[in-house]
């Protein structure tokens, strides 16, 4: 069902209204581990392939270019997921996308594990990335619009803190694994968490700021007063009345009306839309420039063995998780734009000295390149906060999708062109390079960048 009707502002400053009086309880937790846990598989399918790498080019023999297209055909189709999926889920509700998405990316994992050729590798690698693409913005919009302003950056950073932990499991299982059983396995075991599918759309709740917004107010107004009565049980205790609505800043001529992609660049949103493209492409162009590569490097310029490779690059990872969780504990007080522009500061400095350094070993590069990860992680995961805080409900999910189109533009171009400089033969050049970039998303941040900590979505964006 997707009625059309005129939404009622008096119900979406009333749903606003009742969800700040919510005190975090388990109900709130139980969804975050459901979507988490989706996210948390979407993540590990994403990494998979950096780990299968060093093992498809020798049995396939695939050339440098042939690599760097298999690395980058499913950032593509993590491009489109994005753009699609959220323009679909404005229209057809958030969770059920969420659902759909889990569904495609365990039939693409269960395909790519049987995979007769690389043509075939990258036909499925496109259709696994539509699928991630598609449900990360998605998921990030709907953990916001059922969250309140206070401590909001903590609970969602907590629950996003699920996409680099899947990382970190991957690159650890795929590290044990891959040289053991083979890539084929693991992208066998990725298709198991396909049953998610089904466990979403049994447990989780449609968001009721996009019923409200949607016009569906009868809905609506049942989903809200359930999750109300589920936090009062979880709670023992009666709920804090509601404050009066305080309704959102009144919205006007072209800004308060217009939608989609055109509404994305209409008044204030035009240059939310451009930072947070902009923060987008560089965190991410940073973070899959070095991660998608450093396999390969410690093996093809550093001659370790295939799984001191995967073990190097693990430990850069788990260092990533130690930013996102340094990020979820300070970006409340600290702020949004403070965090992002220290991060993406402290990220340039360090790539910086290792491109000083002239990555000489493969332990400087180790060191260095873990210590880069702890800020441009700690970055990235800001955004899947601070993005849906700064659209409104009307098409939030489309201004986090942009933003997820805009990562995976930096996603594809950051291996490409690491590709590009190292198959130059100068490892220096490439460091050099991506503290560049980090610099010029920090000064985005920091000199372009709204605050939002500690304000309702409808105030922000209404």
């Amino acid at each position: 069902m997707t009625t059309e009707a005129v939404p009622d502002s008096t119900l979406r400053a009333s749903i606003a209204a009742r969800f700040e009086r919510l005190p975090l309880s388990r109900w709130h937790v139980t969804v975050r581990l459901v979507v988490g846990a989706v996210t948390f598989f979407e993540a590990f399918d994403q990494l998979l392939i950096a780990y299968a790498l060093p093992e498809l080019r020798g049995e396939w023999h695939l050339s440098t270019s042939a690599t760097t297209l298999l690395l980058t055909v499913g950032s593509i189709g993590m491009l489109v997921g994005a753009l699609l999926s959220g323009r679909v889920a404005d229209r057809i509700g958030r969770v059920r996308v969420i659902a759909l998405c889990v569904a495609l990316s365990s039939v693409a994992n269960l395909a790519l594990a049987l995979a007769p050729s690389p043509e075939a590798f990258m036909g499925l690698r496109f259709v696994q990335g539509l699928a991630i693409g598609g449900e990360v913005p998605v998921a990030a919009t709907f953990i916001a619009e059922i969250t309140r302003s206070h401590k909001r950056g903590r609970f969602v950073l907590l629950y996003e803190l699920v996409f680099p932990a899947g990382l970190t499991v991957g690159a650890l299982m795929a590290a044990w694994l891959v040289p053991v059983l083979g890539w084929r396995w693991m992208y066998g075991l990725a298709a198991l968490p396909g049953v998610l599918a089904y466990v979403v759309h049994r447990m989780v709740p449609e968001s009721p700021r996009w019923l409200a917004d949607r016009g569906r107010t009868e809905e609506a107004a049942v989903v809200m007063t359930r999750i109300e009565t589920a936090v009062e049980r979880a709670t023992r205790a009666p709920l804090p009345p509601v404050a009066p609505p305080t309704p959102a800043a009144e919205a006007t001529g072209k800004e308060g009306s217009a939608v989609g992609l055109r509404g994305l660049f209409t008044g204030r949103y035009r240059r939310r839309t451009l930072v947070v493209g902009a923060l987008w492409f560089t965190g991410y162009f940073v973070n899959y420039g070095i991660t998608s590569w450093l396999p390969t490097i410690y093996q093809n310029r550093y001659d370790l063995s295939l799984s001191d490779a995967l073990l190097y690059s693990t430990v850069t990872s788990c260092a990533g998780l130690l930013g996102c969780l340094l990020a979820a504990l300070t970006v409340d007080r600290a702020g949004r734009r403070r965090v992002i522009t220290a991060c993406l500061g402290g990220s340039a400095a360090l790539l910086l000295v290792l491109a000083c350094l002239g990555a000489a070993t493969a332990v400087q590069v180790l060191v260095w390149t873990s210590l880069a990860a702890v800020f441009f992680f700690g970055s990235n995961i800001c955004l899947y906060l601070y993005t849906p805080e700064l659209f409104p409900t009307r098409m939030r999910a489309l201004g986090s999708s942009v933003g997820g189109a805009l990562n995976r533009l930096g996603v594809i171009l950051g291996p490409i062109v690491v590709g590009a400089v190292y198959a130059g033969g100068s490892i220096g050049t490439v460091f050099l390079t991506l503290a560049a970039v980090s610099l010029a998303g920090a000064v985005v941040a920091g000199t372009c960048a709204e605050e939002t900590a500690g304000r309702r979505l409808e105030d922000v964006s209404p």
